[in-house]
């Protein structure tokens, strides 16, 4: 048995929920709004998961410590 992705369906309901809340109006920049809302605390979790450990953190992601650097000072976490 396949069980649902979670956090796909929390994202699913919330953007339900910002459509709804729009109430006819037209929405705009979706996508940044999602990722922004997403990526960041995501960061935070993996980055205190890793006790500040960035390459810790880079491996737990996936992604280069570099990339991750960038993105923790783009998000004024470092």
């Amino acid at each position: 048995m396949t069980r649902p992705n979670e956090i796909a369906e929390s994202i699913r309901r919330t953007l339900d929920q910002y459509f709804r809340d729009l109430d006819g109006e037209k929405p705009a920049a979706i996508y940044e709004m999602v990722i922004r809302n997403v990526e960041r605390p995501m960061l935070e979790f993996v980055l205190n998961q890793a006790n500040g450990n960035q390459t810790v953190a880079a491996e737990m992601l996936g992604i280069n410590r570099n990339t991750l650097r960038r993105k923790l000072t783009e998000y004024e976490l470092l």
